[in-house]
């Protein structure tokens, strides 16, 4: 098991910190990922989670551009701009910050959805949502409407 798949979601405590999920985080040892790299992604209000070489592969993309352009400049706002770094407690929690709260809308609960090489967490009525409206653009599109 080396993707993050499914979705799961988890109550918040009262100090502010979910349960990463087991298999979420079976993955994230299996990829040797310690410190976690979390950006606000650039579509949806979530926020997404990985390896330090998600942030490297962003980078990279930076790198190919002149440092001057708006394309360059506009990345590195969304990457680092809108980015941190976390780390999981002992029991495999992770703190749900300002940072999370205010981009996504998450209160009480987290709904954690793997995205292959990274995870997201979503507030769970705004991923419901996304979803629902991801199925009906695909079955459009199928329809040929």
């Amino acid at each position: 098991m080396n993707r993050f798949l499914s979705n799961a979601t988890k109550k918040i405590d009262a100090k502010g910190r979910v349960s990463v999920p087991a298999v979420f985080r079976t993955v994230l040892s299996e990829r040797k990922i310690a410190e976690l790299y979390c950006f606000q992604d650039f579509t949806f209000p979530a926020i997404s989670i990985g390896g330090t070489d998600l942030l490297d592969r962003f980078e990279r993309q930076i790198d190919q551009e002149d440092p001057f352009s708006a394309d360059a400049n506009s990345m590195s706002l969304l990457i680092h701009g809108g980015g941190v770094f976390a780390k999981l407690d002992a029991e495999g929690r992770l703190m749900i910050t300002d940072f999370i709260r205010d981009f996504t809308g998450i209160d009480k609960e987290v709904t954690f959805v793997g995205r292959a090489d990274h995870f997201q967490l979503w507030d769970p009525q705004a991923f419901q949502e996304a979803q629902a409206e991801a199925r009906r653009a695909r079955s459009q599109r199928r329809a040929g409407g």
